[in-house]
């Protein structure tokens, strides 16, 4: 039997942490004269309380996790914050009942951007800062867990890019602080800049604040219903495209980039696919836009198809404009770009670039070996093998998250939502986007109408997509737990 005092001990650590964030939006609302002040200030005390009795309750002298602990830690600790952030929100005046307040929570730390909340605009600051915090810190949470914790469990590939240590058992963790350390220097900073640059163009300090979180986490959630296109700021939505290319690369990229050589991005060849794919995209739907409506300006035309197809490959889900009204062409291509996603390391949902290479060489290489039964050919990244067990880890991966793709629109269906809410919504969850397509949940869209049941599939959904499918399915095999 596993022991999950360790698991336990560090979650109240975590939440004990929580608490103090929930404390930001107290003070905000305070600031502000905004009554809802005192949830945030209920709720960081509950939170608190409940996280200090789990540490202090099951506190240890283990502060290594075997694999086993660190597969059931990661995702024990997304629920328990979940659940905790939900209840400021349950709380609140502006949402009915836990369901929704969790489907928010959930999407906030998950970074997917859905929303069941209307009417943006005239919800307290605290409230909506607090929605840019979950975004912000479900992002930084997720890439340290890619970077630290998947490759060492081999998870869907990443053992490819587990980093070189002496320490051979299999204990996880001692270098993870380094890493955590570093990847949050880089973050903090493409934070402040992304900050300083939309304050330059003319947003307001707490717009600029809480949409500089929302970039670079990739979350989306935005303080107005309209998303982006609230501010009708061209400026503003260059910079926007600029910092979401840029938390769409790797993060450890960065690190390397200022500390060992500055040819780290260019000689990465996942970079190089996620540059040529967005190139291509916005290439492909500017050419669309621009022959299927010629009386919009080139240059709005470029603006905003460049806005929405990057939005979408880095699953951040702002908008600027209805895609879905431009035709089904480009409502098709967006589908399938939110199923891409970003590079490996970086905030990103969806498959990722890393996987989609892997999986386009091996079916190269099967053609070649169709056409030539005794040659030997290998499928390579960055100038290196690929291990058979990599290339196997990532068919796996790709053939879960199909499944699951389907089995939650199944769900959504079953549950009486129409065929494109459904088939949209599952994707919007899985690849962690936050918006979907149809008048129901499409840019435009809200997800409050949707029934108990489909917002619990979809937060279900979400979560086994923001921590790469197999981190929560192999907790329901009974073997697990007995080791």
């Amino acid at each position: 039997m596993i022991d999950i005092r360790p698991i336990l001990f560090i979650t109240g650590i975590l939440l004990i942490a929580l608490s103090g964030a929930m404390s930001l939006p107290a003070f905000v609302d305070l600031y502000y004269g905004h009554p809802n002040w005192l949830l945030f200030a209920c709720s960081a005390l509950f939170t608190f309380f409940c996280g200090g009795t789990l540490a202090l309750a099951f506190k240890t002298s283990i502060m290594t996790l075997s694999t086993n602990q660190a597969l059931a830690f990661t995702a024990f600790s997304w629920v328990f914050v979940t659940a905790f952030s939900a209840i400021p929100l349950y709380a609140s005046p502006y949402v009915s009942n836990y369901t929704d307040a969790f489907f928010e929570a959930m999407s906030g730390i998950t970074t997917t951007g859905s929303t069941i909340l209307v009417g943006l605009e005239m919800l307290p600051k605290g409230l909506l800062l607090w929605r840019g915090l979950l975004q912000w810190i479900g992002g930084i949470g997720i890439i340290v867990v890619a970077v630290a914790i998947l490759p060492i469990l081999q998870i869907g590939g990443m053992q490819l890019f587990r980093a070189e240590s002496s320490d051979r058992s299999d204990k996880v963790m001692p270098r993870i602080s380094q890493v955590a350390t570093g990847i949050g220097l880089v973050y903090l900073s493409l934070t402040f800049l992304c900050f300083a640059s939309l304050w330059w163009a003319g947003l307001s300090t707490f717009d600029a604040l809480t949409h500089s979180m929302a970039t670079i986490s990739t979350g989306g959630m935005t303080g107005y219903d309209a998303s982006f296109a609230y501010f009708n700021n061209p400026t503003a939505e260059w910079i926007i495209v600029l910092f979401m290319v840029l938390s769409g690369l790797p993060l450890v990229l960065y690190i390397k980039f200022f500390k060992e050589h500055h040819t780290a991005m260019t000689a990465d060849s996942q970079v190089r696919w996620y540059m040529s794919i967005i190139c291509l995209s916005c290439l492909i739907m500017f050419v669309f836009r621009t022959v299927n409506a010629p009386e919009i300006t080139s240059f709005e035309t470029l603006r905003h198809t460049v806005f929405n197809t990057i939005s979408a490959l880095t699953c951040t889900g702002f908008v600027t404009a209805d895609y879905s009204q431009w035709g089904a062409f480009p409502a098709l291509m967006m589908f399938f770009l939110m199923f891409i996603g970003g590079c490996t390391g970086s905030a990103t949902g969806g498959i990722k670039i890393f996987r989609i290479k892997v999986l386009t060489s091996n079916i190269l290489v099967h053609l070649k070996r169709i056409l030539h039964p005794s040659g030997i050919f290998m499928v390579y990244f960055n100038k290196r093998p690929v291990p058979d067990a990599v290339s196997r880890s990532v068919e796996v991966f790709f053939y879960i998250y199909i499944v699951c793709f389907i089995s939650c629109a199944l769900m959504l269906s079953f549950f009486g939502h129409d065929f494109i809410t459904s088939l949209s919504g599952s994707l919007a969850a899985i690849s962690n986007v936050g918006q979907g397509l149809g008048e129901v949940i499409g840019p435009t869209g809200n997800f409050s109408t949707l029934s108990l049941g489909g917002k619990w599939t979809l937060s279900f959904t979400m979560l086994l997509g923001r921590l790469e499918l197999l981190t929560i399915l192999v907790l329901f095999l009974p073997r697990f737990w007995r080791q």
